[in-house]
């Protein structure tokens, strides 16, 4: 399922085009947005009135990004009535994004975007050192 060309590809999308299944799920997990609505369903199940309220999103957009993580199967949702209450359907995904932030502090933040122009586009034997190896 693609969201938009900004808010990027889902995991079944991805691996579908042969990209390797943790590599795909990373990569839905690097929208700042899905990661704010993961982060608020953490603490318990929203509707998206509630969502677009607490983070300040169009509705159209967070449907979306809560369209992704149902497919990614990182969410889900329960009727009640006419309303749809999501919720996070894997707890362990807050150890991970746990541990990532025991990661981030560690290296004290310093994890950046790689400097060149894009994903695929690095050259790797024309940034290894003189002797050729990675230290």
């Amino acid at each position: 399922m693609t969201i938009d060309s900004d808010a990027g590809r889902c995991v079944n999308a991805d691996i579908a085009a042969g990209i390797p299944p943790a590599a795909a799920l990373f990569h839905s997990l690097a929208d700042e947005t899905r990661l704010k609505i993961v982060q608020r369903l953490a603490r318990g199940e929203a509707r998206v009135v509630d969502l677009t309220e607490q983070l300040g999103l169009a509705q159209s957009t967070v449907s979306k990004h809560l369209a992704c993580l149902r497919d990614c199967g990182l969410v889900d949702y329960r009727a009640e009535g006419r309303q749809s209450f999501y919720a996070l359907t894997r707890p362990e995904l807050m150890d991970l994004l746990g541990a990532a932030e025991q990661l981030l502090a560690a290296t004290g933040h310093s994890v950046t975007l790689c400097p060149v122009s894009g994903p695929g586009s690095l050259d790797r034997d024309a940034d290894l050192p003189a002797g050729g190896t990675i230290a």
